[in-house]
């Protein structure tokens, strides 16, 4: 909604006696600011001017020194005004330290009306709405934390399953898309199976149960960084994609920590691809991690994508088969990883 723009007007300059208008130019009005603290009088008392002194602050912070073989990625991009070079270390930093927030618990076992089978069906049609709308990717890993928050937390029925992850995308597109789809398209996504009124009374459920709270820290997020600073290309970069968005179905992997997850898909991708070496110390340094912290969620990754593929959970791997994403799903699986 387009807000109206007002013209503000200049203040008005106190009234004066006629002989001081003549004696007196008009910067004498007004309390200026500069370096040191002043009081410049003159013979009028109108005409003092008050300089403020500002204590100028001093840097304090010394750039951390990297490890031997790290390349310094923020200081390559710090004539980048959209990379936020001189932010983006400290950005990361503060997503795994939120990550602690939004941690998920395993619900099925207090879910009595859903199954994981339920849940792996829902998220697969999940992405099928984000291809059908072309929305984000960062969008559809929003919605799934924010269906598995709201199931973490409240017991529902499974007739209204869909309605909710329905609302999550809703909500995830307000947050996170730039012309976000309208409240009819959720409802015709849904073959109108709910009404107007119970989307928007899940919408208000949903965001009182998480605390309004949508800066959650996503996988998908962890990776587009660890991939620009280790500058992975685009097509190993998709593959890790695939992997990752794979993951999204697997209720197994919902407690998993966010930056942890896209660091063991990256380091995944880089066995099955033959990268040498798989983990280095620049992917170390910007993640967080050593090859031992993320070994054997590597390993529940690789045995997640050597499953064979299941018909009625499909969306993601015909996804990843067309040309526009390299056809990595169709690259072959090893049976085992050379870790």
């Amino acid at each position: 909604m387009c807000r109206s723009v007002t013209h503000c007007q200049a203040p008005r300059k106190q009234h004066l006696s006629q002989e001081s208008k003549g004696s007196m130019d008009d910067s004498a009005l007004y309390i200026t600011a500069s370096e040191g603290r002043s009081v410049l009088r003159t013979h009028s008392p109108l005409q003092a001017k008050v300089v403020m002194k500002v204590p100028l602050l001093e840097k304090t912070e010394t750039k951390e020194e990297l490890p031997k073989g790290v390349e310094d990625f923020d200081l390559e991009m710090k004539e980048d005004p959209t990379a936020v070079a001189d932010y983006a270390n400290h950005i990361f930093k503060y997503y795994r330290e939120r990550e602690k927030k939004f941690v998920i618990e395993k619900y099925i076992e207090r879910q009595p009306d859903v199954m994981r089978s339920m849940r792996a069906i829902l998220v697969d049609w999940m992405v099928e709405v984000q291809e059908s709308f072309e929305l984000n990717h960062e969008t559809l890993y929003l919605a799934v934390k924010i269906l598995d928050l709201y199931l973490t937390r409240v017991i529902i029925k499974r007739d209204t399953l869909q309605l909710i992850g329905s609302t999550a995308l809703f909500i995830a597109c307000k947050f996170d898309e730039r012309t976000p789809p309208y409240v009819d398209d959720f409802l015709y996504i849904c073959d109108d199976a709910y009404n107007r009124k119970e989307l928007l009374a899940m919408e208000i459920k949903i965001l009182k149960e998480i605390d309004f709270d949508l800066g959650v820290p996503l996988s998908y997020r962890f990776l587009r960084r660890y991939a620009r600073c280790a500058k992975v290309d685009m097509e190993d970069l998709t593959f890790t994609r695939y992997i990752l968005e794979m993951s999204l179905m697997d209720y197994d992997l919902i407690d998993c920590s966010d930056s942890a997850l896209a660091a063991a898909a990256l380091l995944l991708s880089r066995c099955i691809k033959g990268e040498e070496p798989s983990w280095n110390p620049t992917l170390e340094y910007y993640s967080g991690y050593k090859m031992e912290d993320i070994y054997h969620l590597t390993q529940t990754l690789h045995n997640m994508i050597s499953q064979p593929p299941r018909e009625h959970l499909s969306t993601i791997r015909s996804k990843y088969s067309h040309k526009v994403f390299y056809e990595v799903a169709k690259i072959p699986i090893p049976e085992k990883l050379p870790l």
